[in-house]
């Protein structure tokens, strides 16, 4: 197990398939998501559909912008209650693309991938409280 893993979450194991046809992409999101997810990397989405249902689908944008307009239509025809994350170098790479819940951009960090990561599978993800030193009024 890493440092900074949720040993709950370990035990949950959501699914969670990641789709790119970029080899370090995929490598690098298994590697931060595996400690607490089943987590699968697949070259093509073929290969995801013949696997079977993701709890969540992380999928390139190589490969959104690859197949036909309706893909992620057919993704969620294929997988109802799947959630869909972008893989992108920006959010506005994929602002326009209806049918996915979010973006996953880069540069990609274990924080931001797992937090983003958390939120779709509907995870409660700690949040920060910022806290203001109040000058002393004398004394």
């Amino acid at each position: 197990m890493q440092i900074g893993v949720e040993t709950s979450r370990a035990v949950e194991s959501k699914r969670i398939f990641v789709v790119d046809d970029d080899d370090i992409t995929r490598a690098i999101l298994q590697f931060m998501l595996q400690d607490e997810n089943e987590t699968h990397d697949l070259p093509t989405l073929n290969d995801a559909f013949a696997k079977g249902q993701p709890d969540l689908l992380l999928l390139g944008i190589s490969i959104v912008q690859s197949w036909e307009p309706g893909l992620l239509e057919t993704v969620r025809e294929q997988w109802p209650g799947t959630r869909i994350l972008i893989i992108a170098g920006t959010d506005r790479e994929t602002a326009t693309r209806p049918g996915a819940h979010g973006v996953l951009a880069r540069p990609f960090t274990v924080e931001s991938v797992r937090q983003k990561v958390d939120i779709q599978l509907g995870r409660a993800v700690p949040s920060l409280i910022q806290l203001q030193l109040v000058p002393s009024s004398g004394g």
